[in-house]
Formats: structure tokens, C-alpha cells, sequence
């Protein structure tokens, strides 16, 4: 697993770039690379080492063992299509947010964002959403764990000014992203939550600050966002 995610951060490796990262003699990091692409979890063209495809499917299969997936995907697709934005949800897993399902409306911008991609909770509305509704020995825990780490100048990166967002968001029923982890993006995001309060997942739109303000980012999108969320959460929790 170190090995793929080598690959993964370099976008490709030779057997030497393996060995020289992990520390690793160039005959081991070999045989690992061979056994990898034996099993069809790596390709290698020409020397070099990338992630295979194989790997969409394992990662099809835990998307679909999750439920609230199969039950939000087309509350976030009309969620696309009528802000025009890019829809997205996440799900907190191990302590980080994991993005399960981003849609593109038609005026969508291209972001960095994928199936299964992991961002730290604070970053961003989705993950700012959940926290505020987990307990507080959770949240502690997990910006123990990961840190703070301030991905732009406008991400938040005191645990003071982040508990002091929860307490808006519970009050709002939403969480915003100004800019917080792509320079010039802002989401509004909604928690999803089960029968006892606790966060199951979030569900946000994000689209560029000269499209998200003014009544249309304080106001119109927030509501959209609540009532996608309220739709699958009455449908996770009573279907």
C-alpha cells in the first residue's frame, strides 16, 4: 500500500523513484512492482509505474455497499441540474471527509474533487457540516489525528474559530466554505443526519465567488442544499 500511494502522489514512478522515496533497495521496490502488476493493480508502460483500473472497481463496490449513496444520487443530481453547480457528497470515514459522489451541473467548473478523493474535515462546508453535529470528544479526536492544516490563507486553522462556527452552523442548519480550500470557491453544505442526531453524511453546492453571493449565496442555495439534505435523510432514515 506504500508502493500505490507513491504512485498515486507522484503520477507515476520507475522502480528507482520507488525505492529512492520508501527507502526502499532497488530489488524490493522491483518485486513489489512486479507482484502489484501481476495482480492488475498497477500498469507499467515503458518504466513507469501508474495506478490500474483495477482499482475502480473496488472502489465501485464500497460505494455501492454504501446506502445513503444508492439513496442520495438523484436527490444530487436534480440538485446539479437545477443550481447548474457542482453537487457533491461526502461521507466522513477514519477521521477525513471522502467525497462519494460529485456531480457536474452545466455550468460547473472543473475542480480536483473525484470519487473517493479525501480532504481534512475543516477544509471544507461538507465536512465543517458534520462536525458540528458529532460530539466534541470525536471532533478532538479527529483534529488530533489529522491536524489543521491550512490548505489556503482563508482556511480555518484555530480550533477556537472552528468551535465557534458549530455553534452558527447548528443554529443555520448550514456551513459554508469561503474560499477555504480552493482560492476562489464557495459551498454551502447541509448535514445529513440519522435518528439520533448524528451525522451520517453531507450534501453541498459549491460553484465560484461570482456566481455564490448576494442573496443567491446567502439565501436561495442554502435552501436548496437544507432541503436536499431533509429529502435523504427522511428517505435513509424511514425507508
Amino acid at each position: 500500500m506504500d508502493v500505490i500511494q507513491q504512485l498515486r502522489e507522484l503520477d507515476g514512478a520507475t522502480t528507482s523513484e520507488i525505492a529512492e522515496q520508501l527507502g526502499l533497495p532497488q530489488s524490493t521496490a522491483y518485486d513489489h512492482l512486479r507482484t502489484l502488476e501481476e495482480l492488475e493493480l498497477v500498469v507499467n508502460k515503458d518504466g513507469i509505474y501508474n495506478v490500474g483500473m483495477k482499482f475502480l472497481d473496488f472502489g465501485g463496490y464500497a460505494r455501492k455497499e454504501k446506502k445513503i449513496f444508492e439513496v442520495a444520487k438523484p436527490e444530487l443530481q436534480d440538485l446539479a441540474n437545477n443550481t447548474g453547480e457542482n453537487a457533491n457528497l461526502m461521507i466522513e470515514e477514519h477521521g477525513r471527509g471522502v467525497f462519494l459522489f460529485p456531480v457536474e451541473g452545466k455550468d460547473a467548473v472543473k475542480l480536483d474533487t473525484h470519487d473517493g478523493y479525501r480532504v481534512h474535515l475543516q477544509t471544507t462546508a461538507l465536512g465543517k457540516a458534520m462536525m458540528a453535529h458529532m460530539d466534541e470528544d470525536r471532533v478532538r479526536d479527529i483534529l488530533d489525528q489529522h491536524g489543521m492544516p491550512a490548505i489556503t490563507d482563508k482556511t480555518i486553522s484555530d480550533e477556537g474559530e472552528l468551535f465557534e462556527q458549530f455553534e452558527k452552523i447548528r443554529e443555520q442548519g448550514y456551513a459554508v466554505d469561503l474560499e477555504e480550500r480552493v482560492r476562489g470557491m464557495r459551498c454551502v453544505a447541509a448535514p445529513i443526519r440519522d435518528d439520533e442526531n448524528q451525522p451520517l453524511a453531507a450534501v453541498s453546492i459549491s460553484g465560484p465567488k461570482s456566481r455564490m453571493q448576494g442573496k443567491r449565496f446567502d439565501d436561495e442555495i442554502p435552501k436548496k442544499v437544507i432541503r436536499t439534505a431533509n429529502v435523504v435523510e427522511v428517505n435513509m432514515n424511514y425507508s
